[in-house]
């Protein structure tokens, strides 16, 4: 059903599904092998749910160790191995083929150390990433990146797309609150990148694994950065009347050197459904509404507020609301949070992910608009404006074949003119399947080639998740 295009299918290795399944058993029990189809059907995709494949197994180790002996039996038997955490990836990150097996790290759920003194904590990757700040929350720490997927989503798929989240204007991707990761091999072995330390010896592997979508290796433990939260925090609303005055707004407030912990975007259709949902308080009489949030001391957050207020003037904003109460804020916040579910509750949507600079955001939007009224198809926006990290979601039926390709389309083309201006095809989402094509819009063949050179180094047979990232053509020949 899928309108792109997989790599072909092994047979053989479907034919040997008994035998796979038997040797997986033999390691894990049957209780940790999910083997019959009914709940193999509930693998066969991710949040990009346009495409679905059902994997030929799914195992569930518990343990760093019981991932090394998974892989070193599956690098012997031909299968390919789809890493996954909660299966919350919007770009097919971690949807599955039918000769592959997806090895599951949801048991890997444990927090197996928090040292305040240093400010870092170890964890499983099946930690769900709210779920490190609860457990240090109590004594006034937090983990920085904040996904939208953050109640569901695990540090493991973090790590393998390089996500962020609102809050990172301020305090970076998951890239820079890493410090170091235990990481298993295809073949079984089991390697130690990075450190506690602020800068690890040697090269940086951790900069070349994080982002890597789970093609080098299998990330079963993270040392993160915990944060000391800041003494408040306060959001306010700003409403326009046009999608260009929000977005000129935005780029005069970064350009003044202010840097807020989060502006986050809203375009009308989204701001009517986030409301609908949270009643959040959102004005419904704007094109455009922007959440801005500031930290510090009382009196910090008071200077912050008034020359945001001072910079949004020269752009006619209809509406200026600044939260009054922490009960105000988290409304404020559930309405953002919830934004891409409830938009689900009206449509089929994809939810596209690229990054321009701030200064073009007037121009992409409007482009935007237009790509997607030339296919016939709405668009609602809400994005990380602060960084120019773009989500247009494209609205579309999933029942009509037709609305599909030319959401796929509108997509490209919407990724097609971040990198056009300068941007590029990712934020935080990652390639997967969903960009994969698009990628020599981005890189030259000798980029390309670079790239796959380096996963080559690691996996040599490309085994781990090899649908995604590169262009199907000029992948170099591997044996099976």
């Amino acid at each position: 059903m899928t309108h792109i295009a997989m790599p072909a299918i092994d047979e053989a290795v479907i034919g040997r599904r008994d035998e796979i399944v038997a040797g997986l058993v033999a390691i894990l029990g049957a209780e940790h092998v999910i083997a019959t189809e009914d709940e193999r059907r509930a693998y066969e995709t991710d949040a990009l749910t346009a495409y679905r494949a059902v994997p030929l197994a799914v195992v569930l180790p518990g343990s760093t160790e019981e991932v090394s002996k998974v892989l070193a039996f599956l690098n012997g038997t031909g299968a390919k191995v789809i890493a996954r955490g909660a299966g919350t990836s919007l770009s097919g990150g971690a949807l599955p083929s039918e000769d592959a097996v997806v090895l599951g790290l949801a048991r890997l759920n444990r927090i197996v150390d928090i040292d305040y003194a240093n400010r870092v904590a170890r964890v499983q990757t099946g930690v769900t990433n709210v779920n490190i700040t609860n457990a240090v929350a109590g004594q006034g720490f937090f983990y920085a990146p904040d996904p939208s997927s953050q109640l569901a989503c695990t540090i493991g798929g973090n790590i393998a797309m390089n996500s962020g989240g609102a809050h990172c204007l301020k305090y970076g991707v998951t890239t820079n609150n890493i410090l170091g990761l235990r990481m298993v091999m295809l073949d079984g072995t089991i390697v130690d990148i990075g450190g506690s330390e602020c800068d690890a010896a040697g090269y940086d592997l951790l900069g070349l694994v994080i982002g890597s979508e789970g093609q080098l290796g299998v990330v079963t433990e993270a040392t993160v950065r915990i944060l000391r939260a800041a003494e408040g925090a306060r959001p306010m609303l700003m409403g326009f009347d046009s999608a260009e005055s929000a977005g000129a707004c935005v780029a005069a407030i970064i350009g003044s050197g202010i840097i807020p912990v989060a502006i986050e975007y809203m375009d009308r259709p989204a701001i009517k459904v986030c409301e609908a949902f949270a009643h959040a308080g959102y004005p419904l009489d704007v094109e455009a509404l922007l959440i801005i949030e500031v930290e510090g001391s009382e009196a910090e957050i008071a200077d912050l507020i008034a020359r945001i207020t001072g910079i949004a003037e020269a752009f006619k904003p209809s509406t200026l609301r600044i939260s009054q109460s922490a009960t105000e804020s988290a409304a404020i916040w559930k309405g953002r949070k919830s934004a891409f579910g409830a938009m689900g509750r009206i449509a089929d949507y994809m939810c596209m992910d690229g990054v321009i600079p701030t200064s073009r955001l007037p121009e992409v939007l409007s482009r935007i608009t237009a790509i997607c009224e030339g296919y016939g198809l709405a668009v609602a926006n809400i994005f990380h404006a602060g960084d120019g990290n773009l989500h247009p979601l494209v609205l579309y039926d999933m029942n009509d074949p037709d609305q599909l390709e030319k959401a796929e389309l509108a997509g490209g083309d919407i990724l097609k003119v971040c990198v056009e201006v300068g941007g590029c095809l990712t934020g935080e989402h990652g390639v997967g399947i969903e960009k994969r094509e698009l990628m020599s819009e981005q890189f030259t063949q000798v980029d390309l080639d670079q790239q796959m050179q380096v996963k080559s180094v690691f996996d040599p047979g490309w085994k781990l998740n090899p649908a995604k990232v590169f262009p199907l053509e000029g992948r170099p020949a591997v044996s099976a």
